[in-house]
């Protein structure tokens, strides 16, 4: 079983090799073409020695004198050849190098772009580690035999080459050439089965421990308000610990195979030394010859480990290609229409008939059911609400508001027009998202709200300050718009950081903003500000966009014109806040259970403001 695998294993890594040279056939070319040369020139430069040994060296000894010419004839012999071989490495280093790291930034980007097509669902399953591990060491490793490949393919020509010019010289000498060249193939071979299952798993704990740090980084509040910091130590320190032996099997293998593999050329020129000896005293052969042959052999001994390199390298690419390839043969993108719509005015959302299912994290399990037979509109210019319990969907269908999420069954129409026929460019300048958790980039204030999209200046940068209550802390921040905010914005407090991603999505002028609880950190008088500006943001102006909001602080819920109230993923009941309140006592009691936990929270601390510790952590303070 374990021969099949590794033999599967040599096939599939060879398979990948040619993936790359036909994707860069030109450098490979050129690789191997230096490669050839220098090939070439180790055999011509074994016979130039012996040449010289047997036809400069010998005669002068027995002769009691050098002859000038001859010797610089020899000079010069081996001066162009030793230049002619620089030449070969540098083009063979220069093309492979070239080639590996074409690829590498290639397949980087093929990754990253896929994982920008596929949806939201797909990454749920998927470690955030995990993801940066294929775009990274997962890409390095699938290409990593690049770099001896040229190199291997010119040994391949030499050998041949060595093994005829063995023939043309003599059979015997040739014979021993057929022994030590097959059996170095053959214990690279063995080389190769015996590295695979542990190239393999050390590349799958590398994912892993680069899984355990993101998530330990990326939770790190946690860690440190819950004081965990001990077993997150600890857990990932035992992954690192299963990757230092995983590497050290490996280098226990190289180890004692890396010998074996200098030791068969150096048995090999032993072995004609003293066959050609005897061949010499025969005269079958001559002192050049012999010479020759076994400088030959001497000097076949660093180049024929190119093929050992590439074979014990190819267990590691196979494992870094077989998790590349996931993520590039992965399915369930969401392919965009070819509609446009128009520019003018608010827009209009309607749901109709809709269900979702979220699909489970293991094949084998079942899915969860979110939504069912879900139906609503949000006119032009107008503000809906949707407020339910804690996994009522209410967040899933601001997704699908989106398309961030494609339905199971119904659909979801913007002006009309289902969303799935809008091109990704009409539907992004359409519709806007406000998440719940805010993200910012590591970047200036403008940057973070323009994104360098065209058409947003400065001016327009401002106005949507303003009109998310922004643009009084941005004013008095020590650089202005070019203040720098820090990794996930840890310079600003939490209310300021939904108030800047609100503003990045209001510069884009969306025709429908969904907010989904965006301004849970924000003081409710400046979220009532907010919905009211959003609501009506120019006196005597309808508003500019239509706006569904999920909402839970009864001021919000009381300033939009619909309420959806729902339940287990389906709308129980809708109208206006004070018609809700009348006639369903489940709304009833959810607002008034928001009412109560907003007053215990008002009680004990501000939302607003959020002080940063010197590591980055936060914490609320009083103002």
């Amino acid at each position: 079983m374990a021969s099949g695998t590794s033999r599967d294993v040599i096939r599939r890594g060879l398979w990948v090799l040619g993936r790359a040279i036909r994707e860069q056939p030109r450098i490979f070319a050129v690789a191997v073409a230096g490669s050839v040369l220098f090939g070439g020139l180790v055999i011509a430069s074994a016979y130039v020695v012996g040449a010289v040994v047997g036809d400069v060296v010998v005669p002068a000894v027995e002769a009691g004198e050098v002859g000038t010419g001859t010797v610089a004839l020899a000079a010069v012999a081996l001066f162009g050849i030793s230049v002619l071989r620089v030449v070969g490495i540098f083009g063979r280093r220069l093309g492979a190098g070239y080639m590996q790291f074409r690829l590498q930034a290639a397949y980087r980007r093929r990754v990253t772009r896929r994982y920008l097509d596929l949806p939201l669902a797909w990454h749920h399953r998927n470690a955030t580690g995990t993801l940066l591990s294929n775009a990274n060491s997962d890409v390095e490793a699938a290409w990593y035999p690049i770099a001896p490949l040229p190199f291997a393919v010119g040994t391949l020509v030499m050998l041949v080459g060595a093994v005829g010019s063995l023939f043309v010289t003599d059979w015997a000498l040739a014979l021993v050439g057929l022994a030590v060249f097959p059996a170095l193939f053959a214990l690279n071979v063995v080389y190769s089965r015996r590295m695979a299952p542990r190239q393999a798993r050390a590349q799958r704990l590398r994912a892993e421990v680069s899984g355990i740090a993101h998530e330990s980084f990326d939770g790190a509040l946690v860690v440190k308000t819950m004081g965990r910091e001990a077993q997150e130590t600890a857990r990932f320190a035992g992954r690192a610990r299963e990757l230092r032996d995983s590497l050290i099997a490996v280098g226990r293998l190289r180890g004692v195979f890396d010998p074996l593999l200098e030791t068969l050329p150096s048995l090999g020129t032993l072995a004609v030394l003293v066959v050609g000896t005897v061949r010499l005293r025969q005269g079958a052969i001559t002192v050049t010859e012999l010479v020759s042959v076994a400088f030959l052999f001497t000097v076949l001994a660093f180049p024929v480990r190119a093929i050992g390199w590439v074979l014990a390298e190819l267990p590691r690419s196979v494992a870094g290609w077989d998790r590349v390839s996931r993520v590039l043969d992965a399915t369930g993108e969401m392919p965009y229409g070819e509609v446009t719509l128009d520019d003018a005015g608010p827009a209009t959302l309607a749901f109709d008939g809709v269900h979702f299912g979220y699909e489970p994290a293991e094949a084998h399990l079942p899915g969860a059911q979110v939504l069912g037979e879900v139906a609503f509109t949000v006119p032009a210019g107008r503000t809906v609400a949707l407020v339910g319990p804690t996994g009522a969907g209410k967040s899933t269908i601001a997704s699908l508001a989106v398309r961030l999420v494609d339905p199971d069954a119904g659909t979801v129409t913007l002006d009309g027009v289902d969303v799935r026929r809008l091109t990704a460019a009409s539907l992004a300048s359409t519709a806007a998202l406000v998440a719940q958790v805010p993200f910012v980039f590591d970047d200036t204030v403008r940057a973070n709200i323009s994104l360098d999209r065209p058409g947003i200046d400065d001016e327009d940068v401002w106005a949507a300050l303003r009109l998310a209550e922004a643009d009084g802390f941005v004013a008095a921040l020590p650089d202005g718009l070019d203040t720098m905010v820090g990794e996930r914005g840890t310079s600003l407090s939490g209310g300021q950081r939904q108030r800047l991603t609100l503003a990045r999505a209001l510069a884009g002028r969306p025709r429908l903003l969904v907010l989904d609880d965006a301004t849970s950190a924000v003081d409710p008088r400046v979220e009532a500000a907010i919905l009211a500006g959003l609501r009506a943001p120019a006196p005597g102006q309808p508003a500019a966009a239509s706006i569904l909001v999920v909402a839970y602080r009864r001021a919000t819920i009381a300033l939009a014109d619909e309420v959806i109230y729902l339940e287990q993923g389906r709308v129980l009941a809708r109208g206006t806040h004070a018609e809700l309140l009348a006639t369903v006592p489940g709304y009833v009691d959810l607002v008034t259970a928001y009412e109560q936990a907003e007053q215990e929270r008002a009680e004990n601390r501000t939302y607003d403001e959020v002080a940063p510790l010197p590591t980055g952590l936060e914490i609320e303070v009083d103002r």
